[in-house]
């Protein structure tokens, strides 16, 4: 599966890119209920580390020919 994400940069909410998972508000609530992306506090910042956002991408893929019927 191709990269979406610079794995050797760190992202921060307000980021364009990280539109693709969802708005700013969005991913404060997955970080208050221990979901989504794995996040780093730097201080009072919240940062992405390209490599994390990529494996939580690739974890939510869903093959539609493994599907149960």
């Amino acid at each position: 599966m191709a990269e979406i994400f610079d794995s050797k940069r760190i992202y921060f909410p307000e980021d364009p890119e990280l539109r693709i998972l969802g708005t700013v508000e969005k991913l404060a609530q997955w970080r208050h209920f221990n979901r989504g992306p794995a996040f780093i506090r730097i201080g009072r910042r919240i940062g992405y580390h390209g490599s994390d956002l990529n494996a939580y991408l690739s974890a939510q893929r869903v093959d539609p020919s493994n599907e149960a019927a």
